[in-house]
């Protein structure tokens, strides 16, 4: 058919789930370029709650002259001058029940993303009185252009790659995208050939590299032309404190917005109060899975678990709150559908014996309050780490940015945890994932874009990678395969002095020497870009912003490295390279010294 470049089976993605920016030291006030407000972030995601006050568009103009887009609202959706486009795609016939036909976010996640991104600044934001200050995007002055591709069946592939084409041709600046399916070579993958497709248009894709670590080779969204984000912590964490009848106090990570008033409610152990009317025993009770628990014992209790739930067998139970033991995720807070506190396996033994020794033991569940985190930033255990799967001598993740515990706007159609049960509807929520760091990064690129409006994609991408800082390899012992670069440091990222540049040809070089043949790279492509001895190039002379190479244990290898780097500094510009290695490893570093003009370029070898 004229048009298609490509056919195949469109699978389902799926979602990868404002302290953050000035702990980037980010703060609202730093230098800004008046393009800002002609940047454009493309989000693609579960769409977007266009009411909330992060998206208001007091002070701003018109959009800028180059958007090309729609707002493909309906009776209950209309744009404004901040969010000043809107589409849905939805390829599969008729939205699902409870969907709605429209831009519209019925679950939350888009509106959170674009708020990261892109909101404007909003005061006194809260989730009901917890992480209570001023919320706002990197970019509040730019625009947002929301393509709604996620339902509650998932992302499709047919949906995403339209959404690509729209944006493209609307004229966004910026693509964000946190969504992830599983690894896939770069032709059978719909979000790489969007993203080919924006870069080869000047538009970085910014993705999420997953929430499937701490596991090896975990890492998606590994094209070499978009950026992969990991998430990593910020100085703030969440606790929820756990006060006993006999004084004893105990800290746990949650996100607990219920207020018990200091009441003290009589304490089971899930283990001791099974549903034995619908098969249940102690060792399937004290995990407090939904029928587990006998609702005549738990009822007007705080229930002791030995697990970490969302707690909907809790309540169902009647209980009045649920204390949980979990030794698995240490660095991250979670909202339940009841009062909560989510306590080391340590704490649990100790609650567990004043239960079985007191003999009427008592609790009380404590609204959570901030603490400040030493090791941040740390990158948090889910996120998913390398090496890349498909490409071993192309690190990803690229860069690690605040993805945990984030807060930002929310649909008014979607609870605190969208779960049975909770009946909270909230303006701004606190959620945690590569899904949130994604769009930190998104915002990031387009301050850089703000003040270099003609820098390609892949010169904003090298930016934010070289001037990422340093991580602490003693708290992340993964190292470059959980954090890439480093972390994001976006003033920094505005005058990186040298950048790797590339541009569509290099990537056909870096596929046909992959092994593509030419009807496999043009289902990248899209256009008519052909394999052949000219053409056929080697991973390791990719111009890319990070140097990789994999090798078998005890294995000796030499490997030469070319790349050309670009002075975008100043005019008369001297560099120094500096390699820090183990004594195992031996460099040779070649360079050519910069002509004395602007935009100078330079051939490296390594």
């Amino acid at each position: 058919m004229e048009g298609v470049v490509s056919v195949f089976p469109s699978e389902k993605k799926k979602l990868h789930t404002t302290r953050s920016w000035n702990f980037m030291g980010f703060p609202l006030n730093v230098t800004r370029s008046t393009y800002e407000s002609d940047i454009i972030i493309g989000m693609l995601d579960s769409g977007i709650w266009p009411e909330s006050e992060s998206f208001n568009d007091k002070g701003f103009g018109p959009p800028p002259t180059k958007w090309k887009g729609i707002c493909q609202g309906s009776s209950n959706f209309t744009c404004n001058n901040k969010v000043i486009g809107a589409r849905y795609c939805h390829s599969e016939g008729e939205v699902g029940p409870g969907e709605i036909a429209s831009p519209r976010d019925s679950e939350g996640h888009g509106t959170h993303t674009a708020s990261t991104a892109a909101g404007d600044v909003v005061s006194h934001a809260s989730l009901l009185g917890v992480a209570s200050g001023t919320a706002r995007g990197g970019v509040p002055s730019a625009r947002i252009a929301v393509y709604k591709i996620c339902w509650s069946d998932g992302c499709s592939d047919a949906d995403i790659l339209a959404a690509f084409d729209d944006a493209i041709a609307d004229g966004v600046d910026v693509i964000s995208l946190s969504v992830g399916g599983w690894p896939l070579d770069y032709f059978q993958d719909s979000i790489a050939i969007g993203a080919f497709h924006s870069m080869k248009n000047g538009i970085l894709t910014s993705n999420s590299a997953g929430n499937s670590g701490p596991r090896s080779e975990s890492v998606l969204n590994f094209s070499p032309w978009a950026l992969s984000v990991a998430a990593s912590t910020i100085d703030r964490k969440f606790v929820s404190q756990v006060k006993l009848g006999n004084g004893a106090i105990y800290e746990g990570l949650s996100i607990n917005t219920f207020d018990l008033g200091n009441t003290m409610y009589p304490i089971i152990y899930g283990g001791e109060a099974p549903n034995q009317t619908a098969g249940y025993e102690g060792i399937s009770s004290r995990l407090c899975t939904s029928g587990s628990l006998n609702k005549t014992l738990v009822e007007g209790k705080i229930v002791l678990c030995d697990a970490a739930t969302i707690g909907s067998g809790a309540i169902a139970a009647g209980a009045v709150g649920s204390i949980m033991q979990n030794g698995f995720f240490k660095d991250l807070a979670s909202s339940y559908i009841l009062p909560a506190s989510v306590l080391r396996m340590s704490d649990g033994a100790d609650i567990l014996q004043y239960l079985n020794s007191a003999s009427e033991p008592t609790a009380t569940i404590l609204k959570s309050i901030e603490i400040k985190d030493e090791l941040a930033p740390a990158v948090v255990i889910f996120s998913s780490r390398g090496p890349n799967p498909l490409t071993r001598d192309i690190l990803k993740p690229d860069l690690t940015a605040p993805g945990v515990d984030i807060l930002a706007a929310w649909s008014g159609a979607s609870t605190v945890t969208g779960y049975e049960g909770d009946n909270r509807f909230v303006q701004y929520n606190i959620i945690s994932g590569t899904s949130m760091s994604c769009p930190h990064a998104s915002g990031a690129a387009a301050y850089v874009k703000s003040f270099h409006p003609t820098w390609s994609s892949d010169a904003i991408r090298s930016a934010l990678m070289t001037t990422a800082y340093p991580m602490n390899p003693d708290t992340n012992p993964d190292a470059e395969f959980a954090y890439g670069s480093g972390h994001i440091n976006p003033i920094k990222a505005t005058d990186p002095g040298l950048v790797y540049d590339a541009e569509e040809i290099d990537y056909v070089k870096f596929l046909c020497g992959q092994g593509y043949g030419t009807r496999q790279l043009q289902l990248v492509t899209g256009d008519q870009s052909a394999c052949s001895a000219e053409t056929n190039g080697t991973v390791w002379d990719l111009n890319y912003p990070s140097y990789t190479l994999s090798t078998k244990y005890g294995e000796s290898i030499t490997r030469t490295f070319q790349r050309t780097v670009t002075n975008v500094g100043s005019q008369i510009s001297t560099y120094k390279a500096i390699i820090k290695h183990q004594q195992e490893l031996k460099f040779r570093f070649n360079q050519v010294f910069f002509p004395s003009s602007p935009l100078g370029r330079n051939n490296l070898l390594l």
